[in-house]
C-alpha cells in the first residue's frame, strides 16, 4: 500500500482547524458512494476514485491548491493525489487515517447507515479464500491449495501496482451500491470552481 508523502500528509487535528479558518477549502472523498453515505466529513464532496481517475483533468481544472483528499485509511486518497499531480495539481493534501481518524479526533461528520468499508471487505474476502484453499487442499484435493497461492499472488501484484482488482469487484456488488451513484455530471460538474491560490491552505 502507498502511504502519503510527508509533504502531502495532513493530520485530522490540522484539518479541523483548517475547516474553521479557511472558507475556500474543498474536501474530496474518494471512497465509494455507499461508504460515503455511511460516514463522511460534513461539507465534503464524494468523487469515487474510479470516477476521479476517469475525469482527472476535468476535476483538476475546477480545483485550486486548497484541496484535501480523504478515504477510509489514506491509501485511495494517496492514489487520487498522485493522479491529480500527474495533471499539474500537485499541492493537494491527504488526510492521515482517513475519515474514521477525523471522526475520532472530534471532527464534524455525518453518519448514515452502518456498512463495512471496502478495505475491510477486501481483507475478509482474501482471508476467507486463503483459509478455504488451505482447508480444501487438506480435505478435498491438494490442487485446491492453488487458490491460496493465487490470492497471495494477487495481493503481491496489488501492492506492487498499487491497485486492487478485488476491491473493484467488491465495489460492484449490490450491497456496495448507493441509491444514487455519483456521475461526471452530479459529482464533478456540480463542484464549485475554486479560485487559484499561490499558497496552500497552511
Amino acid at each position: 500500500m502507498t502511504s502519503p508523502s510527508n509533504a502531502s500528509a495532513l493530520a485530522p487535528e490540522i484539518l479541523k482547524t483548517w475547516l474553521q479558518e479557511h472558507q475556500n477549502l474543498m474536501v474530496i472523498d474518494v471512497r465509494s458512494a455507499a461508504e460515503f453515505d455511511s460516514l463522511h466529513i460534513r461539507g465534503s464532496y464524494n468523487v469515487p476514485l474510479p470516477l476521479l481517475s476517469e475525469h482527472t483533468d476535468e476535476l483538476a481544472a475546477r480545483l485550486s491548491s486548497r484541496v484535501i483528499l480523504v478515504c477510509q485509511s489514506g491509501v485511495r486518497a494517496e492514489q487520487a493525489r498522485q493522479r491529480m499531480a500527474s495533471v499539474g495539481l500537485d499541492a493537494a493534501h491527504v488526510l492521515t487515517g482517513g475519515v474514521p481518524a477525523f471522526a475520532a479526533a472530534g471532527g464534524e461528520v455525518v453518519k448514515g447507515k452502518d456498512r463495512w468499508d471496502l478495505e475491510r471487505q477486501v481483507r475478509l474476502a482474501a482471508g476467507s479464500l486463503v483459509i478455504l484453499g488451505l482447508a480444501g487442499g487438506r480435505l478435498l484435493s491438494p490442487k485446491v491449495r492453488m487458490l491460496s497461492g493465487a490470492i497471495g499472488a494477487g495481493l503481491t501484484f496489488s501492492a506492487t501496482t498499487n491497485t486492487c482488482a478485488m476491491g473493484k469487484a467488491l465495489a460492484a456488488m449490490p450491497w456496495n451500491k448507493a441509491a444514487e451513484e455519483p456521475t461526471r455530471e452530479s459529482a464533478i460538474l456540480r463542484l464549485p470552481v475554486q479560485q487559484p491560490h499561490k499558497d496552500a491552505a497552511a
